[in-house]
C-alpha cells in the first residue's frame, strides 16, 4: 500500500467531501454522518477523532458476517507492529497497561496527567517513537514517579521476568523508557551512516547494513521475483545471517494463527470465488511464509474486482526499514463507497490518456496500463501500522511487475477523509497563512475537492504510472534508503502535473481548473511551510512523505526563481507563500516528475540521493520558528488519529444472525479493551 498520509493542515475547504463527480459540493451527506461528533480526545501534539460506517445497513447478513471476521483477523496482528517498532514494545505496552488499569494512587494529580499522556503517545504511534518524526519521546513526569506508579500498580498485571521483584523490573526498566541513547530512532535515514545498525526498529538484530545487502545481493530481483526480505526479520545465529519469517510456526506465531483462525472463518461466507480465491492464498501464505504465494495471493487480490468488501492484512509497507525491504503488519478491511467510487472510477478509465501524455521520456512509459480497478471505500477497521494514524489513500500491490503485468487496485478511504474534513473545518488555519484574500476564497470553495483530487491520482494514476528498464533491479536494492521518498514525490509530481489540465473538467471530476490553482496554493505553502509545525525547532525532516513534499516544493521553488514562479512574501512582519505564475509552476511540475522517473527506470542512486539531500531534508530554522509560533495561536493540534468502530456479533446459538456496529467515545478505553482482547505474542519474540 503506498499509502499518502495526509497531513492535518492541508484539509483546509468547508466543503463536505461525498460529492458526485458532476455536481461537486451540491451533494447533501446522509444524515448519520450529520450528527456524528466527529471530535473525541486531545493530548500532546494529537487530537483524536471517530469515523462512521455509512452504507452498513445495506450489506447482506452473509456480508456483515465476513466483515466481522475480516476485522477480527485485523485486530488479531495489532501486537506485532509493536514488536516490528521495537524488540522492547510489547513489553513497555503492557507495563503501562497495568499501571493505567490499577495504579492505586491519585489520578487527578499532575503527574498523574503527564503519566496519563505518554500512555495515549505510547498508544498512539504503536511505541515509544513518534509515529511520524521518528525519534524517541519520554514521559513528561520524572524517573521518581514513573517508579512510583508502577510500585503502586497490581504486580500480577506487571510483564515481570521469571522470579523478578517489582523493583528490580522498575530498575531494568526506567533506562529504556528516560534513555534517549537507547533506541534513539526508528528510522535513521541520514547519509553516509549505517542506516541498519542507526534505526531502532527490530527488523534486523546483529547485522550491519553491508551484511544485510550482501545477504540480499545473492536473490535476483529482476523480473517477477518476490519482494525477498518483506516478511522476515534478518539477524545472526552461529555467526551466520539468516531470516526469521513471519508465518506461522516461525516468528509472530500465537498472532499469525489467530489471524488465520479468522480468515478461515471468512472463506466459507467469502461473496465470490474471486474473493474466497484470494482468501484462500492469504492463509497458504501465512502458513508458508513463502514469499511467490504472497504475489498469487496479490494477483488474486488483484483480479478481485466484483466484490463490496475488501481488506488488506498482512506485512506490507516498508517506511519503517530505512532500507526498505522488511514489511510493516497492517490491516484496512472496507467495503466499496458506491457513490463516491464514480469519481476516481472516471480517473481510473483515463490510465493510458494520462500514461500517453505525461511528460515522461518515451522509454519509461507504459505502452499498456494494465487493469487499475479505483473506487473510494468506506473503512469499517483499521490495525498495525494503519492506526491509529491512517491512510486516506491506498495503491496495491507494490511490486512493480505485478503492477505492470496484472493491473493495481487504487483507493480513497471517503468516510476518513470526510471526518478529516469535518475536523478541519473548525479551524482558522486558512486565515493564519494565506494573505491573498482571491487565493483563500478559492481555496475554501475548491479545497477539499483539490485535495481528494490529488489523493486519487496520486494513488490511481501516479504509483501505477512508469516502468523501469529492462534488466534494471527492484528500487530496494537500486535507490536503497531513497526510494521510498523519491516514490511518493514521483506520485504526487503525477498528481499536481494533471491537477490544473483540463481532462479534469472534460471526465467530469473538476468543474474548472481553479480546483487546480487551488491545489497548487495548499501543495506549496505546505511543501515549503506549513509541514514544518509537525517538527520540532532544530530538527531535520525525516519522514518519507514529509520529505518528499519538501523535494518537490523547493525543487520548484529554485528552478522557478529566475521568473519569480513562488516566492515568499513578507505582510506584517509574517511570511506567506505566493504563487505568481500556475502555468510555469506546472511545467516545473512535469520537470521534475521526469527526472525522478527517469532516476527510477535507470536506477540512479547517486542522483535520487542528491535530490532528497538537497531539497527534503534541511529546514530553515528562522521560517521553522516562526510557523511554529504562529500555529501555536490556533490552539489546533498537528496530528490526528482514529478511535476504530467496533463490531458486535449478533448469535442465535453459535450462529451469527447480524453484526452491529458500535462507534466508541474513548481512545484509552479502545487503548486497554485492545490489550486486553488481542494481546497474543509475549513480551519476547
Amino acid at each position: 500500500m503506498k499509502k499518502w498520509i495526509f497531513p492535518v493542515m492541508a484539509l483546509i475547504g468547508t466543503q463536505m467531501f461525498m460529492e458526485s463527480c458532476k455536481d461537486a459540493g451540491k451533494k447533501e451527506q446522509p444524515a448519520e454522518v450529520k450528527e456524528f461528533n466527529v471530535e473525541a480526545e486531545k493530548f500532546a501534539d494529537i487530537k483524536i477523532l471517530r469515523y462512521q460506517v455509512p452504507g452498513w445497513d445495506e450489506l447482506s447478513a452473509q456480508q456483515k458476517e465476513l466483515a466481522f471476521y475480516l476485522y477480527e483477523a485485523a485486530l488479531c496482528g495489532r501486537d506485532i507492529i509493536y514488536d516490528q517498532k521495537s524488540k522492547y514494545g510489547i513489553m513497555l505496552r503492557k507495563t503501562l497497561e497495568a499501571a493505567y488499569g490499577t495504579y492505586k494512587g491519585d489520578k487527578n494529580s499532575e503527574d498523574w496527567k503527564k503519566f496519563e499522556e505518554y500512555c495515549g503517545r505510547f498508544w498512539f504511534s504503536n511505541g515509544y517513537h513518534h509515529h511520524y518524526g521518528n525519534e524517541k519521546f519520554i514521559p513528561a513526569c520524572n524517573e521518581a514517579y514513573f517508579a512510583e506508579v508502577i510500585k503502586n500498580s497490581d504486580a500480577a498485571q506487571l510483564p515481570l521476568e521469571q522470579g523478578e521483584t517489582v523493583d528490580a523490573f522498575v530498575t531494568r526498566i526506567t533506562p529504556l523508557v528516560y534513555d534517549m541513547s537507547i533506541e534513539p530512532k526508528v528510522v535513521d535515514q541520514r547519509p553516509d551512516i549505517d542506516n541498519v545498525v542507526n534505526s531502532s526498529n527490530n527488523f534486523y538484530e546483529g547485522v550491519t547494513q553491508k551484511e544485510v545487502e550482501a545477504f540480499y545481493d545473492k536473490f535476483d530481483t529482476k523480473g517477477d521475483a518476490p519482494s525477498w526480505g518483506l516478511n522476515s526479520k534478518t539477524m545472526k545465529e552461529n555467526g551466520k545471517v539468516v531470516e526469521k519469517v513471519w508465518k506461522v510456526g516461525g516468528m509472530y506465531s500465537p498472532a499469525i494463527e489467530k489471524i488465520v483462525y479468522w480468515l478461515e472463518k471468512a472463506i466459507p461466507v467469502a461473496e465470490n470465488e474471486q474473493q474466497k480465491k484470494s482468501l484462500e492464498l492469504l492463509v497458504q501464505y501465512y502458513k508458508t511464509g513463502d514469499l511467490k504465494i504472497f504475489d498469487e495471493y496479490s494477483i488474486a487480490w488483484v483480479n478481485d474486482t466484483a466484490s463490496r468488501l475488501d481488506v488488506v492484512n498482512g506485512f506490507i509497507e516498508v517506511y519503517l526499514d530505512a532500507i526498505g525491504k522488511k514489511g510493516s503488519f497492517e490491516s484496512v478491511v472496507s467495503m466499496k463507497d458506491m457513490e463516491a467510487t464514480k469519481r476516481i472510477n472516471a480517473i481510473a478509465q483515463q490510465a493510458q490518456w494520462f500514461e500517453d501524455n505525461s511528460p515522461l521520456m518515451e522509454e519509461h512509459k507504459k505502452k499498456e496500463v494494465k487493469g487499475i480497478t479505483a473506487k473510494a471505500i468506506t473503512a469499517i477497521v483499521e490495525s498495525g501500522d494503519a492506526a491509529p494514524s491512517t491512510p486516506i489513500g491506498i495503491n496495491l500491490p507494490n511490486a512493480d511487475w505485478i503492477r505492470k503485468n496484472h493491473g493495481s487496485k487504487s483507493v480513497s478511504l471517503s468516510n476518513i477523509i470526510h471526518a478529516y474534513n469535518v475536523a478541519k473545518s473548525k479551524g482558522g488555519f486558512l486565515d493564519e497563512f494565506v494573505a491573498d484574500e482571491k487565493v483563500k476564497a478559492r481555496m475554501k470553495e475548491h479545497g477539499n475537492l483539490a485535495s481528494d483530487l490529488h489523493t486519487d491520482m496520486h494513488e490511481c494514476i501516479g504509483h501505477a504510472s512508469g516502468q523501469i528498464n529492462p534488466g534494471v533491479e527492484t528500487t530496494d536494492k537500486t535507490l536503497k534508503n531513497y526510494a521510498s521518498t523519491l516514490e511518493e514525490a514521483r506520485a504526487d509530481l503525477v498528481a499536481l502535473y494533471y491537477a490544473m489540465d483540463q481532462k479534469l473538467v472534460d471526465i467530469g471530476v473538476a468543474s474548472t481548473t481553479e480546483v487546480g490553482m487551488a491545489e497548487y496554493d495548499s501543495y506549496m505553502m505546505n511543501g515549503l511551510m506549513t509541514q514544518l509545525t509537525r517538527l520540532k525547532l532544530g530538527d531535520d525532516i525525516e519522514e518519507a512523505h514529509m520529505r518528499n513534499r519538501a523535494l518537490n516544493a523547493y525543487w520548484v521553488y529554485e528552478k522557478g526563481k529566475a521568473d519569480n514562479v513562488v516566492e515568499f512574501v513578507k505582510k506584517d512582519g509574517k511570511t506567506y507563500v505566493q504563487v505568481n505564475d500556475y502555468n510555469k509552476l506546472r511545467d516545473l511540475f512535469g520537470q521534475l516528475l521526469r527526472e525522478i522517473q527517469r532516476i527510477k527506470s535507470e536506477g540512479d542512486y547517486a542522483a535520487g540521493k542528491a535530490l532528497v539531500e538537497t531539497y527534503g531534508v534541511k529546514v530553515n530554522q528562522d521560517l521553522h520558528k516562526e510557523v511554529l509560533e504562529r500555529y501555536a495561536k490556533l490552539g489546533d493540534k498537528p496530528y490526528a488519529g482514529f478511535i476504530q468502530p467496533k463490531l458486535v456479533p449478533v448469535k442465535d446459538g453459535d450462529k451469527i444472525t447480524d453484526v452491529k456496529v458500535e462507534y466508541p467515545e474513548s481512545f484509552y478505553g479502545q487503548m486497554m479493551e485492545y490489550g486486553k482482547n488481542y494481546g497474543y505474542l509475549p513480551v519476547k519474540n
